[in-house]
């Protein structure tokens, strides 16, 4: 909510920002949380799973991600929709690549 507030007042409420700030953090987290996890602790699976999906999920939001993307839709403007849907994966997973290449070397 704090980030989503931040981004809208910063760059406009015409494009959830804050969501996607808060999902390529998260991506980020968990790709280095989990290459530490499970190449230089061993940190067990329980563990893994509370910090992942416990933690760091409830940080991300898949759910605001999904409505909001569809209320773009309903909205008539599925350009930004097509970019929501895009930043989000694209830059997700390079948010979660660059996460573990920085956990292996440091």
């Amino acid at each position: 909510y704090l980030v989503s507030t931040w981004a809208a007042a910063r760059f406009g409420a015409d494009f959830p920002y804050g969501t996607l700030i808060v999902n390529v953090v998260g991506c980020f987290i968990i790709g280095a949380f989990m290459t530490v996890a499970t190449e230089r602790l061993i940190v067990s699976p329980y563990w893994r799973l509370f910090v992942t999906v416990g933690i760091v999920g409830g940080f991300t939001t898949f759910s605001s991600f999904s409505y909001e993307t569809l209320h773009l839709l309903q909205e008539a403007d599925a350009l930004r929709a097509f970019y929501n849907v895009s930043l989000n994966v694209l830059v997700g997973f390079s948010a979660t690549w660059l996460g573990i290449g920085l956990a292996r070397l440091f």
